[in-house]
């Protein structure tokens, strides 16, 4: 593609964005109403079925927990700056959304800002990604690394153990790394979910705040992982060396497109057209259905449906040389 047919390109996608990029306060404020007023209200329900039975609480936990999600797609838009057209009020909902879903605003945004520059790109892995080895490091990789990039790649692992433990244990601690913004950030977090969670405690017992809110944040977490791991590794995508990068490929071929059930859709905010979103982060979640079917540019990106994702949980090697993701099975079978 020469540099004018490239212009032109860049120009198209840039267009198709700026026309869906701005949020509507009011259905911003729709959202807030109709994903958190269920949420406590969830809560309320909650603590008074676990007096009759806890066995009967398990399915409102269940729809809790995907009303958390949904809460947590809030707090990531805001993170973007594209749920409120105002700098400081993404800031303060984000982070009194991130406060429930047990994530400390600042650091989160500023590591997914950095993985939306980076996805797909092999020269620069493990800036909010999914540890990916390709098939050449991992057979050069010592057998410790291996066994532990084995055990990490286990869904079992990943989307049970590991999601759940980043977000409730992980979230809550700082790093020499990390800026005194984003320290300051989890400190204040942590003081403040500290003290709702005591406040609650106080009023319902802390047995049942513990045996409501561990639940609901676990099986919130699990889902979001899956709906992470998703968004970057399928059979279809795209990863390349820093060369060959390009913002636009990687977001159209190297983030998928998971084409949900509606009611599944509406819990995940949208966030299934991943393509999109990376195309365009500033886009707010209920403005990507419409991006889609109106632009043509979208349309051939293969979607990936509910039940044809779980194969993707297969899928562990880059294999540079064929240019497509491979599972461990494959590589035994040469």
């Amino acid at each position: 593609m020469n540099s004018n047919s490239t212009s032109r390109s860049t120009q198209s996608w840039h267009s198709i964005v700026s026309k869906y990029n701005k949020p509507r306060i009011s259905r911003s404020v729709w959202q807030l109403i109709n994903s958190l007023g269920p949420y406590f209200i969830l809560w309320i329900i909650i603590v008074q079925v676990m007096k009759v039975s806890p066995w009967l609480s398990i399915p409102l936990m269940l729809l809790a927990s995907g009303f958390l999600v949904r809460i947590f797609i809030i707090f990531h838009d805001c993170g973007h700056g594209s749920f409120f057209k105002s700098k400081k009020l993404n800031r303060v909902v984000g982070s009194f959304c991130g406060i429930l879903a047990f994530t400390p605003y600042d650091k989160w945004t500023d590591s997914h800002h950095l993985h939306h520059q980076t996805v797909g790109n092999l020269d620069n892995r493990g800036l909010g990604d999914v540890w990916t080895l390709t098939l050449e490091e991992y057979k050069n990789a010592k057998k410790s690394k291996r066994f532990f990039y084995r055990l990490y790649r286990n869904p079992l692992f990943l989307l049970g153990f590991g999601g759940p433990l980043s977000f409730m244990l992980l979230s809550r601690f700082t790093k020499r790394s990390m800026t005194k913004k984003q320290k300051y950030n989890i400190y204040l977090t942590n003081i403040i979910m500290l003290t709702v969670a005591s406040l609650v405690s106080w009023l319902i017992g802390w047995q049942t705040f513990l045996l409501i809110q561990l639940p609901v944040m676990y099986m919130a977490a699990v889902s979001g992982i899956y709906l992470f791991y998703l968004q970057h590794q399928y059979d279809e995508v795209n990863w390349t060396r820093a060369d060959n990068w390009n913002y636009k490929d990687m977001a159209l071929y190297g983030s998928s497109f998971f084409k949900l059930p509606a009611i599944l859709r509406w819990f995940s905010g949208n966030i299934g057209y991943h393509h999109i979103h990376h195309l365009g982060p500033t886009i707010p979640n209920y403005n990507l259905p419409k991006c889609h079917e109106e632009n043509t540019l979208f349309h051939d990106v293969k979607p990936i449906t509910f039940f044809k994702s779980f194969h993707s949980l297969k899928l562990r090697l880059w294999d540079e040389e064929n240019q497509r993701i491979i599972s461990f099975r494959e590589l035994r079978s040469g």
